[in-house]
């Protein structure tokens, strides 16, 4: 079955950078774009980055240009998210995601950005 474990996630000051990494299994990775979404306290979810299965193509929200990245390591089966310049409004559980006729979700990492 899909699983999505991401990791990295934890407490760093505004102007800081964290890495998140989304571990794959049970599909065949290379085959399917993959997302990193955020869900802020009393938000909805929203989508943060994307990534085409190549890696070719990537696109962000506008909120985030310019200081996230989002890649991936087919041969790991892995998707990063490079986190840079982080702001307090950037706190929210992010959430790995892959669409496979339906949306499949890891259990999420919570980033909280504080002084």
């Amino acid at each position: 079955q899909v699983q999505l474990v991401e990791s990295g996630g934890g407490l760093v000051q505004p102007g800081g950078s964290l890495r998140l990494s989304c571990e794959a299994s049970g599909f065949t990775f290379n085959n399917y774009a993959m997302n990193w979404y955020r869900q802020a306290p009393g938000k909805e979810r929203e989508l943060v980055a994307g990534i085409t299965n190549t890696g070719g193509n990537t696109n962000y929200a506008n909120s985030v240009k310019g200081r996230f990245t989002i890649s991936r390591d087919n041969a790991k089966n892995t998707v990063s998210l490079q986190m840079n310049n982080l702001k307090p409004e950037d706190t929210a559980v992010y959430y790995c995601n892959v669409y496979r006729g339906y949306d499949y979700w890891g259990k999420g990492t919570l980033v909280t950005v504080s002084s």
